[in-house]
């Protein structure tokens, strides 16, 4: 069975709370028995059937090493060059902001902006998305600005084109995700966008059904919003309310 395969199963497993499983143990081995007296007529030998394996009771291995961090992460990564992806790349954009953070706001991918620089979010949308973490946390009389919170993305190297990712590549590199969000281990997440949702949570629902409501991974609350890319857009006055609504409802969440 390959990682990939193996992974699915164990995150199958601990998302139905199973912690531990029975695995086969090794029979036991026979007594010798005591020589008996030769009977007149000797029957015709019976085999004795072997003892049955005994279970025993094993604990599920983790999804992430123990004593992991962002820096072992990092290490990890290295010059990655496990999907396809870092064919057209510039620079691995692996995550920025306090690692201690109670909130960890995740995005699709990086951009152009960010491939160059190496930060997640520094675009036009990366200044969208930071007016709206400190202008909805001043107006809700929070003291929090961008740098008070850990960003990063479910893809850490830039799809040509900016396309979305391939289930595949969200797959290889959905592993140092989940390591960086098991590192971190915030209050709330904030998903951004239909690929991050669909990371964290594994529905296939748009952004419009998921938004506002509160989902789960890994028993950390997840709060699902637009990108703010989508929000750019001209036509989205609508959608910027809803994102801003959906933004104070994580921020009180955390903070108050």
């Amino acid at each position: 069975m390959d990682a990939s395969r193996l992974r699915q199963y164990l995150e199958f497993y601990q998302d139905l709370g199973i912690k531990t499983v029975y695995r086969r143990g090794t029979p036991a081995a026979a007594a010798p028995a005591a020589p008996a007296a030769v009977p007149a007529a000797r029957p015709e030998a019976v085999p004795e059937r072997p003892a049955a394996p005994t279970p025993s009771l094993m604990e599920l291995p983790s999804l992430a090493p123990a004593g992991d961090t962002l820096l072992k992460i990092i290490e990890d990564i290295g010059d990655c060059k496990r999907c396809r992806l870092h064919e057209a790349r510039n620079r691995i954009v692996f995550g920025v902001g306090n690692e201690q953070s109670p909130l960890v706001f995740v995005g699709e991918g990086p951009g152009a902006d960010e491939d160059a620089q190496g930060i997640p979010f520094v675009g036009r949308a990366g200044q969208l998305l930071t007016q709206m973490i400190e202008g909805t946390a001043r107006k809700e009389g929070m003291a929090i600005q961008r740098a008070d919170i850990y960003i990063c993305n479910v893809v850490k190297c830039r799809p040509p084109g900016n396309r979305t990712p391939e289930p595949d590549e969200m797959e290889i590199c959905g592993q140092f995700l989940f390591r960086q969000l098991s590192a971190i281990r915030p209050k709330a997440i904030c998903a951004l966008g239909g690929t991050a949702a669909r990371a964290l949570t594994g529905s296939r629902d748009g952004v419009t059904k998921m938004r506002g409501k509160w989902q789960k991974w890994r028993e950390i609350p997840v709060m699902v919003t637009y990108h703010p890319s989508y929000l750019l857009r001209p036509y989205n006055e609508g959608a910027k309310r809803e994102a801003w609504e959906d933004l104070k409802k994580v921020l009180h969440f955390v903070y108050d």
